[in-house]
């Protein structure tokens, strides 16, 4: 199994990559007998979505829908399948049939919609894949680069734990492209170090929710005084604060590699930073952290692609979005949020502008100026 599983990882990467290079059917013979005054109808199949990413991502590509570049190009429609690709082929089929000139898709799975992406390719659909990946080759990827996601959050809790010493992992919705990559990518980076022990895992559905419950399950056998680092897809402000209610120190917290959740960046503040609604464990710590996550504009920008390529330009088949890493040394506290704010390098958001510290901060993308903070609070674009 483990040996598929890694077989997989690679067949994902070279296809993705390779698809890249490759010129669909759906490029090839884009809807350009669309008059000016005529919206494109564009759908948005979203599966998981019991978690902040995704509301988060799914009001960015609202908000660039309703924005002024946007609102008389694209008639938007969402539907949402959950964690189940049969639900989601139906869906995807019936998009091609009610006329769907492209379709957003978050995938649960990187293969199992190939065989309703080629359909709607052949059928002049355009389907784009955001965050998760569709290996088909005529469909167009947006995401980071998942696999060296995984690699750096190891690599940087292997250096705060000096190679050797007890970890719990929390991994994401499994069966996504996004969970089995960054799994592998950990997984390729701690065999090197055989005396760091991983002593539990859980599936944390990317959720600080679930992952309080999974952690909760966990601490029952494994306490906190036997642990010395955690790698959390989602999670590291929950098991700072589960932390905290166990009497443990701020100076104390441990190192955890994770996501990029408002609430884990005000805790890796220093102790003493003045912060607008702080209260509870949502304050600054001084806590160790590597935040960084799948950047929630990646579907929004995958909007704005598909529009131009509607419109007769040439897009890749492949995006690779950059990733923002940030440390205790680079984590930068926005005062108000502004546009301004985020271009000169701001990545932490003030909690009272943010009051749920699940909501993920990594929201700034040069290439999507209409979507700012209230864009990805509420969908209301910058105007």
């Amino acid at each position: 199994m483990r040996s598929f599983k890694r077989g997989l990882c690679n067949t994902i990467s070279r296809g993705v990559l390779a698809a890249a290079m490759a010129v669909s059917a759906a490029g090839s013979l884009v809807a350009t007998a669309h008059a000016t005054d005529k919206k494109f109808k564009i759908y948005l199949s979203m599966s998981y979505i019991g978690n902040d990413w995704q509301a988060e991502a799914e009001n960015e590509i609202r908000a660039l829908a309703a924005s002024k570049s946007m609102r008389d190009k694209v008639e938007l429609h969402i539907q949402v399948a959950g964690p189940n690709a049969q639900k989601q082929i139906q869906q995807i089929n019936s998009m091609v049939q009610a006329g769907a000139d492209a379709i957003l898709v978050y995938p649960i799975s990187p293969t199992a919609l190939n065989a309703v992406v080629r359909n709607a390719c052949a059928r002049h659909v355009i389907v784009a894949a955001y965050d998760s990946v569709i290996s088909e080759p005529c469909a167009y990827n947006f995401h980071i680069d998942q696999l060296q996601w995984g690699k750096n959050q190891a690599n940087w809790l292997v250096k705060q734990l000096n190679g050797k010493g007890n970890i719990i992992m929390i991994n994401g919705v499994p069966g996504t492209s996004v969970d089995l990559l960054r799994k592998q990518g950990e997984l390729d980076i701690l065999k090197n170090y055989p005396d760091i022990h991983i002593v539990a895992q859980a599936n944390g559905m990317w959720s600080q929710a679930v992952a309080r419950t999974e952690l909760s399950k966990i601490i029952a056998t494994h306490p906190w005084s036997t642990i010395d680092g955690v790698l959390m897809q989602a999670g590291c402000y929950t098991a700072n604060s589960m932390q905290k209610e166990a009497g443990i120190a701020d100076d104390k917290l441990l190192p955890c590699g994770g996501e990029a959740s408002n609430g884990g960046r005000i805790q890796m503040l220093p102790v003493g930073t003045k912060v607008d609604g702080a209260n509870g464990t949502y304050r600054p710590m001084g806590a160790r952290r590597m935040s960084s996550g799948s950047q929630n504009f990646s579907g929004a920008l995958a909007l704005k692609r598909v529009v131009q390529k509607l419109e007769g330009q040439s897009i890749p088949q492949l995006t690779l979005i950059p990733q923002l890493l940030v440390t205790n040394d680079n984590a930068k506290l926005c005062q108000t949020g502004s546009w301004a704010e985020m271009k000169a390098g701001c990545n932490v958001f003030q909690p009272a502008l943010i009051p749920n510290p699940g909501w993920f901060a990594s929201i700034y993308s040069p290439d999507v100026p209409e979507v700012g903070v209230q864009g990805a609070l509420t969908g209301k674009p910058e105007e």
